[in-house]
């Protein structure tokens, strides 16, 4: 258990407003492991002041080679409670324990790494020769007072994504976790202090959807950086439209993972699994649509079949056991909805389709594998979030690019192919934010990540994310001005 009666807000522990209290339940044995203050406007307000005097304080006279050290040192301070970490979130989430560590946790510390060194190379001022003889000075300055709002699948590697550009712009932050999973965001929080986080820049409430929509429209946040559904992005970015307020929405994706005629299936099918079925099915960049060759159709089929069918569900806490349960029962509901509207529409389930035997509590779907689906169908269209493989047939290579083209999405892909200048050129092809070859790492912490289309808007990640952090700036000076410049 672990139990929390006040925010980190100011640097400080505060009581909270109200009275209200959440509990946070493990989705592997539906029991209390924790409890948080529910946030009232009233905390919300009070971390926006706390965050708005920090940036106009003591913080921005910090440069960038401190910020960088910062950063670092977070990172240290993850990376010596990373047991910690892990297992809270195996609790927290249900991930299973492996990605746990490494996709949540030492993720984590990866991207905080990163920034550090995007912060000490990103250029906040550079010189030009101005166009009518003079000279300038283009500036990135901190973009101000942001809302970090995390969803409950990745939350640790999540925050990372929003604390880090924080940090290397000079903004602040009020992160707001989500109400499953608050915990270990609570537990960061202490790593924050023994680093030297000075008051007021990161605080920490979480809140529902009431609370969290009021800090969207709060009027001294600057910004707001959002992952989670297309649906809660739309409105979100309506509210920063209508305010005018800069906005990076990080949402869905519905990825195809085109499989060419010459690829190696092992190592394809390999990738595919770990790409598709990873954190039980609840990854934004999960690649749902498998993409076959109707010459190999049925050999691909049966090898997805073999792999799918050897992703043991269980316990995440035994590293055995790859697949957890998913988040909550409503979500267990959304998928098992899922599945049989793909049993309605046609599809034929050749693995899973159901609960798993033998485990009782905890809210477990078998990973399923779905053939003959078509691009129009449902479970070919939405994002399902949770362990479901839709394989989808096609003619030709300009025919798996065109299927894979044809979605709401834009997030990611990958191709897999024994001609890796054939793959990149399927890659310049696809229409989304991130794309991989014969691998199925499309997300690299040195450079930008998002989404076209209903997939997003802006970039995490690279000094892409530090700009997406900043405002730009133009000073003119005359000609023959030598004056130092830099962050």
């Amino acid at each position: 258990m672990q139990t929390y009666d006040k925010f980190f807000i100011g640097g400080e522990w505060v009581d909270p407003a109200g009275s209200e209290t959440l509990k946070v339940l493990s989705p592997t044995t539906e029991e209390v492991i924790g409890s948080v203050p529910v946030a009232t406007a009233a905390d919300m307000d009070r971390a926006v002041d706390a965050a708005r005097a920090a940036f106009e304080g003591e913080w921005s006279t910090w440069t960038p080679e401190q910020r960088a050290e910062l950063l670092v040192r977070i990172s240290d301070g993850i990376k010596q409670r990373q047991d910690d970490f892990t297992n809270l979130i195996v609790s927290e989430v249900g991930a299973p324990y492996y990605f746990s560590m490494f996709g949540q946790v030492m993720a984590a510390t990866m991207v905080l790494d990163a920034f550090a060194r995007h912060t000490r190379e990103f250029p906040f001022e550079e010189r030009r020769d101005g166009s009518l003889g003079g000279q300038i000075v283009v500036r990135r300055e901190p973009v101000g007072v942001c809302a970090g709002i995390i969803p409950w699948n990745v939350p640790l590697f999540i925050i990372s994504l929003k604390l880090g550009p924080t940090i290397a712009s000079g903004s602040t932050i009020v992160l707001k976790p989500a109400p499953e999973t608050p915990l270990d965001a609570n537990v960061l929080a202490e790593v924050l202090v023994e680093a030297g986080v000075p008051a007021g820049v990161v605080n920490i409430v979480p809140a529902d959807r009431e609370v969290g929509e009021h800090l969207v429209r709060h009027p001294g946040i600057d910004k707001v950086s959002f992952t989670g559904s297309t649906a809660a992005g739309r409105k979100i970015g309506a509210i920063c439209g209508e305010q005018l307020k800069r906005c990076t929405l990080e949402l869905g994706g519905k990825s195809a993972a085109i499989i060419c005629d010459d690829a190696n299936l092992e190592e394809a099918v390999g990738h595919i699994i770990q790409g598709g079925l990873m954190n039980n099915g609840q990854a934004c960049v999960a690649l749902t649509r498998v993409l076959a060759p109707r010459s190999r159709y049925d050999e691909v089929r049966d090898a997805l079949a073999a792999a799918v069918s050897g992703q043991v569900a269980g316990d995440p806490s035994n590293p055995e056991n790859l697949c957890g349960p998913l988040i909550a029962e409503r979500q267990r509901e959304r998928v098992e909805g899922y599945i049989a509207k793909g049993k309605a529409e046609g599809a034929t389930v050749v693995v899973g389709g159901g609960r798993p035997e033998g485990l009782e509590k905890g809210h477990f779907v078998s990973p399923t594998l779905f053939a003959d689906v078509t691009n129009d169908m449902t479970i070919a269209r939405e994002e399902i979030f949770g362990p479901v493989l839709s394989l989808i047939a096609y003619d030709d290579l300009d025919d798996a690019i065109r299927i894979a083209n044809d979605t709401d999405y834009g997030l990611a892909g990958a191709v897999f192919t024994a001609d890796t200048a054939k793959g990149l050129d399927v890659a310049r092809k696809v229409r989304t934010g991130t794309f991989a070859v014969n691998t199925t790492q499309g997300m690299d912490f040195n450079g930008p990540f998002g989404g076209f289309k209903s997939s997003g808007i802006g970039r995490e990640l690279g000094p892409e994310g530090i700009h997406a952090f900043c405002e730009d700036k133009t000073i003119s000076l005359p000609g023959g001005i030598d004056l130092p410049i830099g962050g």
